[in-house]
């Protein structure tokens, strides 16, 4: 219990301004060393984020639903999607390109889980160190307006449906 109060006490949360990290930004144009903050600063922007790339639930269902709805993001006012992973970004690179997914989302990699650690939202892993948490969120100018934080397997609450439901309602669509 003392545990999970620590970790909750930790996490971002909404109204919390997105923190400042170095992060290599996986783009259709390559790679490229740049700031947290700076990517996710500007104008509504939807980030999510997975354990791993080319992982079973990461690559079958959380990725694609947002690739899916790349225009319905737009449409909602979303300037950018965005896809946090530990993986170092020859990985991350490769499974942009592997999924057709750059052009559409953009990826943060996030290999020694730095980001992650700083918003909070890291898990560790027996075999596999510090991963995210599956989890997504709509930041406005920087500032987290929505979180999703995925409690239980699978993909729910941190999926684009569950993100697309919440900007149009903030939308009053």
């Amino acid at each position: 219990m003392r545990q999970f109060l620590k970790a909750y006490l930790l996490m971002i949360k909404t109204g919390d301004r997105i923190p400042s990290i170095p992060i290599k930004l996986v783009t259709a144009e390559g790679v490229s060393d740049a700031d947290s903050a700076a990517v996710l600063g500007q104008g509504k922007v939807v980030l999510f984020g997975v354990p791993g790339a080319f992982t079973p639930t990461c690559d079958t269902s959380h990725l694609p639903g947002f690739v899916a709805n790349a225009s319905k993001f737009a449409a909602l006012g979303a300037a950018r999607i965005v896809c946090a992973t530990v993986n170092d970004h020859f990985v991350t690179k490769a499974w942009g390109e592997r999924s057709e997914a750059l052009g559409k989302v953009d990826f943060i990699a996030d290999a020694h889980a730095t980001l992650a650690e700083a918003l909070g939202l890291e898990k560790s892993f027996a075999d596999l160190g510090k991963r995210y948490l599956r989890f997504a969120m709509v930041i406005e100018d920087g500032v987290v307006r929505d979180l999703f934080v995925q409690d239980v397997a699978g993909v729910t609450v941190s999926g684009a449906p569950a993100v697309l439901l919440a900007l149009e309602a903030r939308n009053g669509a």
